[in-house]
């Protein structure tokens, strides 16, 4: 069994910042590809950034400049930086990982319960 866990999230005031946690637990061989997915109110679900094994990263053009995803390897766990939140970055914020539970077996995606994030004065 893999498990995703997130947290980090909350209530902010625009312009300011939140870093979001991804932990990866169970039966894990490797974690290829990590990413950062967020879902707001009668949106569909959007990529956020996204992050390789070797630490290549790309993100949506809204947060550009704003949010900085990283991994520890070691720990199984990725990260979201979020500075200069804005109302629009309200969302639901999943986390979402390739993993292969054995060695020279495929990976599957799985995806982690969502944290809230809420920006607003």
């Amino acid at each position: 069994q893999v498990q995703l866990v997130e947290s980090g999230g909350g209530l902010v005031q625009p312009g300011g910042s939140l870093r979001l946690s991804c932990a990866a637990s169970g039966s894990i061989f490797s974690i290829n590809v990590m990413g950062w997915y967020r879902q707001a109110p009668g949106k569909q679900r959007e990529l956020v950034a996204r992050i390789t094994s070797g630490g290549s990263t790309n993100y949506a053009d809204s947060v550009k400049g704003r949010f900085t995803i990283s991994r520890d390897n070691a720990k199984n766990t990725m990260y979201l930086q979020m500075n200069s939140l804005k109302p629009e970055d309200t969302a639901v914020y999943y986390c979402n990982a390739a993993i292969s539970q054995y060695y020279n077996s495929g990976a599957s995606w799985y995806w982690g319960q969502g944290t809230q994030v809420t920006v607003s004065s």
